[in-house]
C-alpha cells in the first residue's frame, strides 16, 4: 500500500502524465526555453532561505551517520527540495559566469513537502516551471512572455477541463492601498489573499483589526478585489473608485500589457481563459509585480494549479542582483483529481501497437525478426509470450489494449482486433493509423463515446 501523500500511477494513468509532460516540453522549447535539472537534495541553508516552510522540509540523513558528520544539523544538513524556485536561485548564482542573460529555463522535476495530504496536496509531486532571469534589470516584456507561453502550454492540454489563468499586479494593488492611506499595504495584501477561503464580511473585519483600515477604506479594498475582466476594461473600473497613486498607474499599465499580450492565445484557445482578477495577491512577499494563479473548472476547491509572478531579487551575490519572472504548474495537483475520478485515462496500458502471434516455439526467432523489422520503422511491437491458440493470443492482446495482431505466414496478415478486419501486410511497408501508433489520452467524454460506439457495433 503506498504511503499517504506519495501517489502511484497505473500504466494507463502514466500515459496521461507523459502526454502532459511531452506537450509542455514541446511548447517551452518552441519558445526557446532551455531545459535544466537541479539535484533533488540541497543544503538546508539554501532551502530555508524562505523560512516560512521550514517545518515542511524533509531532512536527509544517512541511516548510520555518525554524530560528528553534522548531516542532521541545520547549518550543515541536507534536505529534499520543496519547490524548484529555491534550487533555481542557487543554480543561477552558481553558474552565472557561464549563463547567457536573460536566461530562459524550464524545469520539470519532482519535489517533496511534508504537509498534510489532501486533495490537491501531496508530499511528493511533479512541478513544471518556466522562468526568465536577467542581471540587474529585467525588461517588463518578459512578464508578458511568461504569461503567454504558459497560456499556450495549457492550451495544448486540450483534454483538460476549462482553465482560468488569473493575472494581477502587486504594484497595482499596493499603489491602490497606498493611495487609500493604508498604514501597512503588505498586511492588506495578506488579508485580501484569503478571500477565496473566507467571506467578504470576515475579510472586512480583518482589514480593520490586522491591517488598520477604517470601514470606508476596507470597503474600497473589497470593491477593488471584486473587479475581474477578460480584457483591459478593469482600468476604467479601477479609475472609477477614485484612488490615485503613481505606483497604481504603473501597475495598471503593466497589467493591461499582460492582458493585451495574451489576447491572441485567448482568441484561439477554447480551453484557457486569461483574465485580470484584482483579488489575486499571492501572499508571498518576494513577488513585486505581475502575479498569476490558475483555477480548473469543477475543481476550484483544490486552489491554484499554476502560480507565479515577478520577483526583483531571485538571487544576489552582493554585487549583482538577478531579477526574474516565472510561473510553476503543479502537474500532480492538476492531474490526480482527474485520474482518481476516471476523468482521464490512457487508451491502453502498453505502448505496443502490434502483437506478433506465435505459431509455435520453433517460430520464435522468425517472429522476433519480424517484430524487429516493425520496430525499426518506429512501430512499437511485442511477440506473444507463448504459442497458444490464436484465439487466446488475440484475447491476450485485447486485455493489454494492443489494437493489432500480426499473423506470420505466406503472406503475413494483420488484424484490427476491435473491428475484426484483416488484410495481407508487409512488415516493411505497413503502418498503423496515427491514432493507434501510440497510446492516446482519453477524456471522460471520449470514453463515453467509445462505449456508445461499441454498443452500437454490437
Amino acid at each position: 500500500m503506498p504511503l499517504s501523500g506519495f501517489p502511484e500511477l497505473l500504466p494507463q494513468q502514466r500515459v496521461v502524465e507523459d502526454a502532459v509532460l511531452d506537450r509542455l516540453r514541446r511548447v517551452f522549447e518552441l519558445h526557446g526555453f532551455a531545459h535544466i535539472e537541479t539535484p533533488a537534495v540541497e543544503s538546508l541553508d539554501t532551502l530555508l532561505t524562505k523560512g516560512e516552510i521550514d517545518k515542511e522540509v524533509y531532512v536527509l540523513r544517512r541511516l548510520h551517520a555518525d554524530a560528528e558528520d553534522g548531516e542532521s544539523d541545520r547549518a550543515g544538513g541536507l534536505g529534499l527540495h520543496f519547490d524548484l524556485t529555491v534550487p533555481f536561485a542557487r543554480y543561477v548564482l552558481e553558474h552565472a559566469g557561464r549563463l547567457e542573460f536573460p536566461f530562459r529555463r524550464y524545469q520539470i522535476q519532482r519535489a517533496w513537502r511534508g504537509e498534510r495530504p489532501q486533495e490537491g496536496r501531496f508530499r511528493e509531486f511533479t512541478q513544471a516551471d518556466i522562468d526568465v532571469v536577467a542581471k540587474d534589470v529585467l525588461p517588463f516584456h518578459h512578464d508578458v512572455e511568461i504569461a503567454r507561453v504558459m497560456a499556450e502550454a495549457l492550451s495544448a492540454l486540450d483534454f483538460l477541463p476549462p482553465l482560468r489563468l488569473q493575472v494581477n499586479n502587486r504594484r497595482l494593488i499596493e499603489g491602490f492601498y497606498r493611495g487609500l492611506g493604508a498604514p501597512d499595504p503588505a498586511a492588506v495584501m495578506r488579508v485580501i489573499d484569503k478571500l477565496d477561503k473566507m467571506p467578504a464580511d470576515a475579510i472586512a473585519v480583518q482589514l480593520g483589526e490586522i491591517a488598520g483600515l477604517d470601514e470606508a477604506q476596507a470597503a474600497k479594498c473589497l470593491q477593488l478585489a471584486e473587479i475581474r475582466t477578460p480584457d483591459t476594461g478593469f482600468v476604467e473600473r479601477v479609475r472609477e473608485l477614485g484612488v490615485q497613486h503613481e505606483l497604481l498607474d504603473t501597475g495598471l499599465a503593466e497589467l493591461a500589457a499582460v492582458i493585451d499580450g495574451c489576447a491572441a492565445v485567448s482568441a484561439v484557445s477554447a480551453g484557457v481563459t486569461i483574465e485580470a482578477d484584482l483579488r489575486i495577491a499571492r501572499g508571498l512577499d518576494y513577488y513585486t509585480g505581475t502575479v498569476f494563479e490558475t483555477r480548473m473548472a469543477g475543481f476550484e476547491s483544490i486552489g491554484s494549479i499554476c502560480s507565479g509572478g515577478r520577483y526583483e531579487s531571485l538571487a544576489t551575490d552582493g554585487r549583482t542582483t538577478y531579477p526574474g519572472v516565472g510561473i510553476s504548474l503543479g502537474v500532480t495537483r492538476l492531474l490526480m483529481p482527474l485520474l482518481q475520478r476516471g476523468r482521464l485515462t490512457g487508451s491502453r496500458a502498453v505502448p505496443s501497437a502490434v502483437l506478433v502471434a506465435l505459431p509455435d516455439d520453433a517460430s520464435r526467432p522468425a517472429c522476433d525478426a519480424l517484430a524487429q523489422r516493425l520496430r525499426a520503422r518506429g512501430i512499437a511491437t511485442e511477440v506473444a509470450a507463448a504459442p497458444q491458440k490464436y484465439g487466446k493470443q488475440i484475447r491476450y492482446a485485447e486485455r493489454r489494449g494492443i489494437p493489432f495482431v500480426w499473423f506470420p505466414g505466406a503472406p503475413d496478415a494483420v488484424r484490427d482486433i476491435r473491428s475484426g478486419e484483416q488484410a495481407d501486410a508487409d512488415a516493411d511497408s505497413w503502418t498503423p493509423p496515427a491514432h493507434d501508433a501510440s497510446p492516446q489520452v482519453l477524456s471522460q467524454e471520449a470514453l463515453s463515446q467509445e462505449v456508445l460506439s461499441q454498443e452500437v457495433t454490437q
